[in-house]
């Protein structure tokens, strides 16, 4: 089948504490919090409206009522929204909260976007180049798309990096040899059946990538443009200062 935004599910990480911006999560979800007078939510769920994306699903945990009554049911951008609610577990993570989300997600294969990230990815790139993996090796062979990007500073030694012919993606804990080392963005097509496996409960995501990688169903595309990772206050009000000055 090829994957079009239409019949492609978006789901957004939006349940993290996000201890590290604190004062100003204090009262306010991080992905609450305003770029140019926007919330970084707001942004990527108005982002995937326009490029014609129709089912998103969000994880809540921290102050999570708060983004339900800031998004609703996505019905003012013509699109619907539903909610992973983990107020009662706690915060389950990046394949804990995939995992519980997995009645939500309809879609055989599926977008993920962390919600405290800013960036110009063309989204509808990563959907053509995880569709290329899939026409080339087969639905069984791939189980995940990664965006991988230059590493940024707090993260200098990165993570990951690409075989030879440039498309699976090698941990670099395995391949110490690696020349090239990348970051992993945030930003990934996923396989659902690939977690449907998984025992409920709180689960990252990096040993499942360690996982694929051995068994070479992990793709990779490297995205060189615009990314920062909202992740303390001093990124937050320097991304403000960019976008402001930019537009």
């Amino acid at each position: 089948m090829l994957l079009t935004p239409e019949n492609t599910d978006v789901f957004i990480f939006a349940a993290g504490r996000g201890k590290r911006m604190m004062p100003l999560t204090k009262e306010t979800p991080k992905p609450l919090l305003q770029v140019a007078g926007k919330s970084l939510i707001e942004h990527h769920v108005q982002g995937l409206a326009k490029e014609g994306f129709k089912h998103i699903i969000i994880n809540i945990d921290y102050l999570g009522e708060q983004i339900i009554e800031k998004l609703g049911d996505g019905q003012q951008w013509g699109i619907d929204i539903r909610y992973s609610d983990e107020r009662e577990s706690g915060a389950l993570e990046t394949a804990g909260g995939i995992r519980q989300a997995l009645p939500l997600i309809k879609s055989d294969h599926f977008l993920c976007i962390n919600a405290d990230i800013w960036t110009d990815f063309d989204i509808k790139h990563l959907l053509a180049h995880h569709q290329r993996a899939l026409d080339t090796s087969g639905p069984q062979a791939i189980n995940a798309t990664l965006v991988l990007i230059q590493n940024p500073s707090h993260n200098a030694d990165g993570d990951f990096g690409l075989n030879p012919q440039n498309n699976c993606v090698l941990s670099k804990n395995t391949h110490p040899e690696l020349q090239e080392v990348y970051t992993f963005s945030g930003i990934a097509c996923y396989r659902k059946q690939a977690f449907v496996h998984l025992a409920e409960g709180k689960r990252p995501l990096a040993p499942l990538f360690n996982e694929w990688c051995d068994k070479e169903s992990l793709f990779g595309l490297v995205f060189s443009g615009e990314w920062h990772d909202i992740g303390t206050p001093t990124r937050l009000e320097e991304i403000n200062k960019t976008v402001t000055a930019n537009h």
